[in-house]
């Protein structure tokens, strides 16, 4: 039976991957020629503790896995609570303190002393490369992308299709002054469209001084790619925020490691930390967090709040949709870590972080 399985899978992995080939599928990476703080070699970064290379058997395992392993729980039998906001909301907003809208999986819209900033901005009904397939949205964005207000800036943490939406950038294009991305993620966005002199590429421990504070890109572990050749041909990371009264940090993707330490030592204490938790599991455990290494990640950096985010919007994973939520909170009241659980569309400050409350138990 496990044969028959193996080739079952094989043959829809070879069929995906020549269907890929053919749509010509692939990022557009520019060389990278200077020096990096990052590990660059053989015209690839690489994580600063080498990850376990995965074999063809595990390879082979996995896709098994995908195919064959019966999901439970995995999309909400609930209606996910999404507070719908407008143009006007955000523009009601004061332009003296930091405001914050978690919109959907890792995507988050800022108002920074009246300037409006995105991370991670997907919008798609799928985060895929294609839209009649691949991992479907739970909830609508709290807001359109034609109804925000002009972007000053979109910061980017790495090219994985649930982090960098082509068809949300090229939307945003017209409405945005800067882009902030990894290095070599810039390939793409000029690819769709995006003017080179909007796109500032940083590698890790860049910094970024602006009108607002300071900026950073931090390590994490975890990898990139888009299409077939692309692997780990860009940048991936986590973004610093800090601003003359606050301090944020957005964690992208990444497994725990000794990096978390590292950012905390040179930028902590964090009000905030935005700390991936979903997604996960034993299979790619280098790569993602169980819940309670988030909460460890969080402590890591000095953080005071914490909000769980890369969760509650795409089915990634074998976990049920709410296991992130149901474990980060358990994890979180053993360490006395305090939690942040705002809806979808909630807007907040760090003076008025929403508490924790289990809105994924409703109905």
């Amino acid at each position: 039976m496990f044969i028959i399985k193996l080739l079952v899978a094989l043959v829809l992995a070879l069929a995906l991957a020549i269907y890929i080939v053919n749509l010509n599928i692939k990022s557009k990476v520019p060389a990278i020629t200077d020096a990096t703080s990052a590990p660059y070699k053989n015209a690839k970064f690489h994580n600063t503790s080498p990850r376990q290379p995965m074999t063809f058997t595990d390879t082979a395992a996995l896709w098994v896995r995908f195919f064959t392993e019966k999901k439970v729980d995995t999309t909400p039998n609930i209606t996910i609570p999404v507070r719908k906001m407008n143009r006007a909301d955000l523009e009601a907003l004061s332009n003296d303190t930091l405001h914050l809208v978690k919109l959907g999986h890792s995507s988050i819209l800022l108002k920074v002393y009246g300037e409006y900033w995105l991370i991670d901005p997907v919008f798609s009904d799928r985060a895929s490369p294609f839209q009649f397939a691949g991992p479907k949205r739970f909830h609508q964005p709290p807001i359109s992308l034609e109804a925000l207000p002009p972007i000053d800036k979109v910061l980017i943490s790495h090219n994985h299709y649930d982090h960098l939406d082509k068809a949300s950038i090229q939307v945003l294009l017209a409405k945005t002054q800067q882009f902030l991305v990894p290095k070599g993620v810039d390939g793409d966005l000029v690819d769709w469209g995006v003017e080179a002199n909007k796109i500032i590429t940083f590698d890790w421990w860049q910094e970024l001084q602006t009108s607002q504070g300071l900026v950073a890109f931090t390590p994490t572990q975890h990898f990139s790619g888009r299409g077939m050749g692309d692997g780990n041909a860009t940048l991936w990371g986590a973004w610093v925020i800090k601003t003359p009264q606050e301090n944020i940090f957005f964690s992208g993707d990444s497994g725990y490691f000794q990096g978390f330490k590292e950012t905390g030592d040179k930028y902590g204490p964090f009000d905030l930390t935005l700390i991936e938790t979903g997604a996960y599991d034993a299979d790619w455990a280098d790569i993602h967090m169980k819940p309670e290494e988030s909460v460890q990640a969080h402590i890591d950096l000095k953080g005071k709040v914490m909000m769980p985010i890369h969760n509650g919007t795409f089915d990634l994973a074998f976990h049920t949709w709410h296991d992130p939520f149901d474990r980060v909170v358990v994890e979180s009241e053993r360490r006395n870590v305090t939690l942040s659980t705002p809806e979808f569309g909630q807007i907040f400050s760090i003076n008025t972080l929403p508490p924790l409350t289990p809105w994924w138990k409703s109905e």
